[in-house]
């Protein structure tokens, strides 16, 4: 829940009781006719320097780190692409020079026309064929991979051989072999070339730290600080803000302790997260957990790994070595394309569910006094409220007996209010419940992107005081219709943990494929109806 999308009359109230508890000590050594008493605010509030509050700003922060990265691999792609082109062109024109012009004599020039024919670097086919070869041996990545002087020859390799192969055929073999030497040559030394000279001209363009995201680094004092100062990091694509030690007590120089890496890492508002030296497995969980809410990219000098949501990946920088745990970006695409599949998904459920809707809507209005619909405050992905949809399956009022009936709840967890044969269930009710029907007026809320045709359960904003930093990776995703808790039990799942481990589970191995397996499994799951009520 965002602190903006409170009313503003509660803001403004919050605002003022603030105002008069900073100024309550002055006032007592003045007189005043007027007593201020601090009213507690509501409970659905979440302060603004809670924990719960540090971490739905880290959860809403991920949508701005997301885009970040998008960004800069974008602005990364271009750039390498048009010098790409341009050195081509370059390198293209050169071969016709010395092709063309006679300057070595008659005899060097029929020689060079053999070896060099006109057809060769030809125009837009050989530049699709170098962009193809550069692209599928990522020669447009991060880091030194991109001007990393073999895998470049490679993909020069690859591109001249793809125009050549036909050639092969008509002109023989030897002089295939000797074009095909000589224009690879050609090209890598070109590449080769520019990827050096445009690193320099970035720097000059947009000098250091302006094109650097900015970096937090983890660890103890002294790790941190020679991580900060390696050539990995002391320039180029990162900005060190500072480091959080783990020792006790924290250096002098450090923005604060581990413990509050939370509230650190909010402050800091960071790009990218550096773990150096060695950390317990739970404060690196934590790291993890709090890194991954803000979609940060997540580093780390080489450890031991056995946290689940990460894919450790080594990548070189100044020619050190280091372990990439997460990549949002990667992450930015999934979820966009998961966006494209929710969008058409749930516009063509809706249209091919609107007869059905139609007549359920119908039954309800017969079956009992009350709106067809029920609509229920629920926090989605990033800690954002939204009002999900669902058929009225209650008698009209049902919510506010909730606490009445709390003892009937056989979980025995107030973050899962489940209660068998729930007498404020009318008969249709049930009906559409045991069938999972109730539910299809979430389709628009999928369709709106409130919620996602697979996901994790719908959370309740009232629970978000109770959550452990664990939990808060259920923040990670949209609620789904569907998810694996549905497919693995429904409300027959009576622990919270469990719930938990299953909506991280969704989130950390997330496919298109796994998405398409749950959407395949629920309708078994929906006639099984276990643990449908």
């Amino acid at each position: 829940m965002r602190l903006e999308s409170l009313p503003r009359e509660l803001t403004a109230e919050l605002s003022t009781s603030a105002s008069l508890l900073d100024a309550a000590p002055a006032a007592t050594h003045a007189p005043f006719h007027t007593t201020y008493t601090p009213v507690a605010p509501a409970p659905s509030v979440v302060e603004r320097h809670t924990p719960v509050r540090v971490r739905l700003d880290l959860q809403q922060r991920a949508a701005t780190n997301l885009r970040r990265h998008a960004l800069r691999a974008v602005r990364r792609f271009a750039v390498l692409v048009v010098a790409d082109l341009a050195s081509f062109y370059i390198m293209r024109e050169l071969v016709r020079i010395v092709r063309d012009y006679a300057w070595f004599g008659d005899r060097i020039a029929a020689r060079l026309g053999n070896v060099l024919p006109a057809g060769i670097l030809n125009g837009w086919q050989y530049a699709a064929a170098l962009f193809v070869a550069l692209f599928l041996t990522r020669n447009y990545g991060r880091g030194d991979q991109r001007r990393d002087p073999q895998r470049l020859f490679i993909a020069c390799a690859l591109a001249t051989a793809l125009p050549l192969w036909m050639t092969l055929w008509t002109r023989g073999l030897e002089p295939v072999i000797v074009q095909y030497s000589i224009t690879t040559v050609l090209v890598w030394a070109g590449l080769l070339a520019e990827r050096r000279l445009l690193d320099r001209i970035v720097a000059r363009v947009l000098p250091y730290p302006r094109q650097a995201a900015a970096t937090l680094f983890v660890g103890p004092a002294e790790e941190c600080r020679t991580a900060m100062q390696s050539p990995a990091f002391a320039g180029g694509e990162y900005c060190g803000v500072g480091f959080v030690d783990s020792h006790v007590p924290p250096a002098a120089d450090a923005r604060g302790h581990i413990a509050d890496f939370p509230r650190l890492l909010h402050d800091a508002n960071p790009e990218a997260v550096v773990v150096c030296g060695y950390l317990s497995d739970s404060r690196f969980g934590d790291v993890v957990d709090a890194t991954l809410a803000a979609q940060c990219q997540l580093l780390s000098a080489p450890r031991a790994l056995d946290v689940a949501g990460v894919a450790p990946r080594v990548m070189w920088r100044g020619g050190q070595p280091v372990i990439e745990l997460t990549t949002p970006s990667l992450k930015g695409w999934q979820l966009a394309l998961k966006r494209v599949t929710d969008l058409i998904g749930s516009a063509v459920g809706l249209v091919l569910a609107a007869p059905v809707m139609a007549l359920i809507a119908a039954a309800i209005k017969l079956d009992s006094p009350g709106p067809v619909l029920f609509t229920q405050d629920r926090v989605g992905f990033g800690g954002r409220r939204f009002r999900m949809i669902k058929f009225r399956t209650m008698r009209n009022g049902a919510d506010g007996e909730k606490q009445a009936l709390a003892h009937l709840n056989h979980t025995g967890d107030s973050r899962l209010f489940k209660i068998p044969n729930d007498p404020r269930v009318t008969k249709l009710g049930a009906m559409l419940r045991r069938w999972s029907l109730d539910e299809l007026p979430q389709l628009w809320n999928v369709f709106a992107g409130d919620m996602a045709l697979v996901g994790p359960r719908p959370f309740f904003e009232a629970d978000l005081h109770t959550y452990e930093d664990r939990h808060f990776r259920r923040l990670g995703a949209k609620p789904g219709i569907t998810g694996l808790w549905q497919v693995r039990g429904r409300s027959a799942v009576v622990d919270f943990e469990e719930v938990v481990r299953l909506d991280r589970e969704y989130i950390e191995h997330w496919t298109v494929w796994s998405d398409l397996q749950i959407l395949a499994l629920t309708p078994g799951a929906v006639l099984r109806r276990r643990g449908a009520y």
